[in-house]
């Protein structure tokens, strides 16, 4: 008897511990996600500051975008990938028709040096393992 419950005992604990761990891990709220990008923007292009309060206000919208697909769930994962995708590509429509010739130029190498960096990560960026 005592062996069963040091053996439930350990389980509890182990059970208790693994789920402590994924409690640090938490998705940016869609402000957070457009604050980031426009900062990280503003240092690339040397945005003005008119720029940087329209470039806030697109990421925004779109962050929103994709918390409110999320939230829908519909079961189709092509589906809500494509519309992501679709999401994306508009934001960055948007932000390009805002730049002068030399921030459209840094833009365009920032969008092909963030492609090269998620094929690098593979299937849902670092940490995750791969299907093989």
């Amino acid at each position: 008897m005592k062996k069963v419950l040091i053996i439930c005992g350990l389980l509890f604990s182990v059970m208790t511990f693994a789920q402590a761990q994924d409690g640090g891990r938490k998705m940016p709220s869609p402000e957070e996600r457009a604050q980031k990008t426009t900062e990280r923007l503003a240092e690339k292009l040397s945005l003005t500051e008119d720029q940087k309060t329209k470039v806030s206000a697109i990421y925004l919208e779109q962050a929103n975008a994709m918390v409110k697909l999320r939230e829908e769930k519909t079961g189709d994962r092509e589906a809500m990938r494509e519309a992501m995708m679709k999401s994306n590509e508009d934001a960055e429509a948007k932000v390009n028709a805002l730049l002068n010739d030399d921030q459209k130029k840094t833009f365009a190498a920032w969008k092909v040096e963030r492609q090269e960096r998620m094929k690098k990560m593979g299937n849902g960026g670092p940490g995750r393992k791969k299907d093989k």
